[in-house]
């Protein structure tokens, strides 16, 4: 048993330095690649910044209960989000929550513009599906921290590295909602549209997809709560926003600090989720 032991242990799978000759690789040829992906999301980071810091934070929170009130119709929403938002503004990390959604809401955009489109492809392709599932569970098991190594090698440190590393890790929430929302159209639906001589196109657009709009509304929830719980991650390759003081009273044992940071990321993720809840019909 010792010499079968010594055996795989001298002879062992090569995988860390594959990784590493893969990561110099890119490094050396697709630098304009990366170049290239690092500019539009740098584009990106700061359009929604720029729109996120320009109101002065009592209209911004004016603007988030009208908000909340067209999307859910529900008084009770919408005193929570003002309610949350004030809060925030009072413990003074009013510019850290901002910096954090620009993160989470860029984070959205690209997973969603991602995930969706892939979503609908693997739906109508089975066999396509079935052979990126182990992708999408090797995305969501793989330690998100390990993320963050391809992201400082190919982009550096800030907010792109951070924002890649989250959407690695969220991008399988969409994918996966909007297949089951495709896959679970019901039969007669689409039977119905053929029926009437649909197109696969207008099948798409008039069938399947409001059939699917509660999975891939889920879908876009799960993007964002998921985008928001690498915050904290994300400062640890220089992303700015609420995750910096948490890193920082990681860092000092400063439990205030601690505790007042982390409490102002559940609020923002209550908040969140309230707005983007499904309303279901009376």
């Amino acid at each position: 048993m010792e010499f079968l032991t010594d055996l795989l242990t001298e002879t062992k799978i090569p995988v860390g330095r594959t990784a590493r000759q893969v990561f110099d690789w890119l490094r050396t040829h697709a630098a304009p690649i990366f170049d290239v992906i690092a500019g539009a999301l740098d584009w990106l980071i700061y359009g929604f910044q720029s729109l996120l810091e320009v109101p002065h934070p009592l209209v911004f929170t004016a603007g988030a209960v009208l908000l909340a009130w067209v999307m859910q119709r529900r008084v009770s929403v919408c005193v929570l989000v003002g309610a949350g938002l004030l809060f925030i503004l009072n413990q003074d990390y009013w510019d850290e929550t901002m910096q954090s959604l620009t993160l989470v809401l860029s984070a959205g955009v690209v997973c969603m513009a991602v995930g969706v489109p892939i979503g609908i492809a693997v739906a109508h392709r089975p066999r396509l599906y079935s052979w990126i599932k182990p992708v999408l569970d090797l995305m969501q098991t793989l330690p998100s921290f390990v993320y963050l190594i391809p992201a400082i090698v190919f982009f550096g440190i800030g907010m792109v590295p951070g924002l890649i590393a989250t959407v690695i890790f969220v991008l399988p929430a969409p994918i996966r909602q909007t297949h089951l929302g495709i896959t679970s159209t019901p039969t007669e639906l689409i039977e119905a549209g053929r029926a009437f001589g649909a197109t696969p196109r207008q099948l798409l657009w008039k069938v399947e997809l409001p059939s699917a709009r509660p999975q891939i509304m889920a879908g876009l929830n799960q993007t964002i709560m998921l985008s928001l719980s690498m915050v904290v991650i994300a400062a640890l390759v220089g992303a700015s926003g609420l995750g910096v003081p948490v890193v920082r009273a990681l860092n000092t044992v400063n439990t205030a600090l601690g505790f007042e940071s982390g409490l102002v990321i559940v609020v923002v993720a209550i908040v969140l989720d309230r707005m983007l809840s499904i309303r279901r019909p009376k």
